[in-house]
């Protein structure tokens, strides 16, 4: 509807909208949050869980309205597979922006559980963003460098931790968890410097997912390999899409079933450790190519 107003007017509009939209939801699941803290008993989880959902399910719905109202997007929206609100889903996307996080919290609205992200410990301290995301339940990861690690070698482990600490609580009611498992946004400067082998992608993190799968695997009804993907935004999309510039946005849903051969002892198990990430590449070869093929669509 403004996308016609130029930058300059669309963006300051649009950022204090969805700063207004953030805060207001995220304020509110915050003070159920703190109710939920003082009063640790199951019976007000129980009661306040559901209501926070629906209040981050708002947060996520408004702000892509906001988005339609300010920008002519055109979205590429393709399931492959069934989906149900009762059931149990280990989500794999690759990430690319912010904008990423707003856009999964609006599909997943209506179609599936609400979505845990697994976040970096430093998001904690992000306005709004960290508090609400604590309230949530989300878990909080604090990454290690390897030499770190070996310098300090009490923190290893630590992650795996916080990933069964949060897979316990996800175990009593339908949950979407998402995990990033290229444990970052893709830039070229980080394609560079890991040196990946995908030519659209980072190279993928094995370990927390296969914990994941091993903590709830007798849960995950199925695992959603999802592809999201800025055609003509690739360098700026959050920028573009508060500027009214953001032109399509492709969301790809791949439902794949959860196989005992992904269930096992990664830390210990080397044969197992091979296998799963020989399949975790591969699913990442296919998105690479699905990637390349919409690149070269669009």
């Amino acid at each position: 509807m403004f996308s016609f107003l130029p930058a300059i007017i669309v963006f300051p509009i649009h950022l204090i909208l969805q700063i207004l939209n953030l805060g207001l939801w995220a304020l509110l699941i915050i003070v159920l949050g703190l109710i939920k803290f003082l009063l640790p008993l199951k019976l007000v989880a129980s009661l306040l869980n559901p209501i926070m959902h629906q209040m981050m399910f708002c947060f996520g719905v408004i702000s892509v309205w906001l988005i339609k109202l300010t920008n002519r997007v055109e979205w590429d929206y393709n399931i492959k597979g069934e989906l149900s609100k009762k059931n149990w889903y280990l989500m794999m996307p690759n990430h690319l922006s912010w904008l990423d996080i707003i856009l999964l919290i609006d599909f997943s609205a209506g179609k599936i559980p609400a979505p845990k992200f697994f976040l970096k410990k430093e998001l904690i301290w992000l306005p709004f963003v960290g508090l609400g995301a604590w309230a949530l339940d989300m878990p909080f990861m604090q990454r290690f460098s390897r030499e770190f690690v070996e310098k300090n070698p009490h923190l290893k482990g630590k992650d795996i931790e916080t990933t069964r600490k949060s897979c316990e609580k996800f175990k009593h009611c339908p949950t979407t968890v998402i995990n990033f498992v290229e444990g970052s946004r893709f830039t070229d400067e980080k394609h560079q410097m890991r040196k990946s082998t995908f030519q659209h992608l980072l190279p993928p993190k094995a370990g927390g997912i296969a914990f994941t799968l091993a903590a709830m695997g007798e849960l995950f009804t199925n695992i959603l390999d999802v592809t999201i993907l800025y055609p003509e935004n690739a360098d700026s999309p959050m920028m573009d899409m508060l500027s009214g510039k953001l032109n399509r946005v492709v969301v790809q849903v791949d439902v794949l079933p959860v196989s005992e051969q992904n269930i096992g002892d990664y830390f210990n198990d080397e044969q197992f450790k091979t296998r799963f990430q020989t399949w975790l590449n591969a699913v990442w070869e296919n998105k690479d190519r699905l990637i390349g093929r919409l690149i070269g669509s669009k």
